[in-house]
């Protein structure tokens, strides 16, 4: 049986993650977010553009709000159900209204590259399958990011005051 998995490989040299995620502002759409109710909106907005079967890399430090906004993406997706970062269970899979699904990693607890891409390679089929948006937390512990793949930066207005705001850069796949 063929594989639905996309095609994407380490390149021989890798390039380390980091620095192919701050390359990509240029290509970047900035949004400024003045609290968790922005960061909620711009995830149901997201949520309404990509469609099924997208790559959503969620980029920030502790706190950024990158959970926020896969609570977001859940709302635009029609999925009812609370939403909770999965640090522990390091994926977690909800099914929407409308056939409509989103699967949900957090990479962070994962420090050897090589069991976050086989964990992105095993979801990533498994969301293929269903349909399903895939929002993945700490996409830096990747040793190559997905080409496909979209992005959002978050980065706080004030790492001392989480409520002072946050701003978004979003970058299309491909760019």
């Amino acid at each position: 049986m063929q594989s639905t998995r996309r095609s994407w490989e380490p390149a021989p040299t890798v390039i380390q993650p980091q620095n192919q995620l701050h390359q990509k502002r240029e290509h970047s759409q900035k949004r400024e977010l003045p609290d968790a109710a922005a960061t909620q909106a711009l995830g149901r907005e997201l949520a309404g553009q990509l469609p099924p079967g997208s790559i959503l890399l969620l980029l920030g430090d502790l706190g950024a709000g990158k959970t926020c906004l896969v609570q977001g993406l859940a709302k635009g997706l029609g999925i009812d159900e609370p939403i909770t970062s999965p640090t522990f269970a390091l994926a977690q899979h909800y099914q929407g209204q409308g056939g409509r699904a989103l699967v949900h990693l957090d990479l962070y607890r994962l420090e050897l590259a090589a069991a976050a891409d086989e964990l992105l390679a095993q979801e990533e089929e498994e969301a293929l399958a269903l349909g399903a948006l895939l929002a993945v937390e700490w996409p830096e512990r990747l040793s190559v990011l997905p080409p496909e793949a979209w992005q959002v930066g978050l980065e706080l207005r004030d790492p001392t005051n989480p409520d002072a705001g946050r701003t978004a850069w979003i970058t299309p796949a491909g760019r």
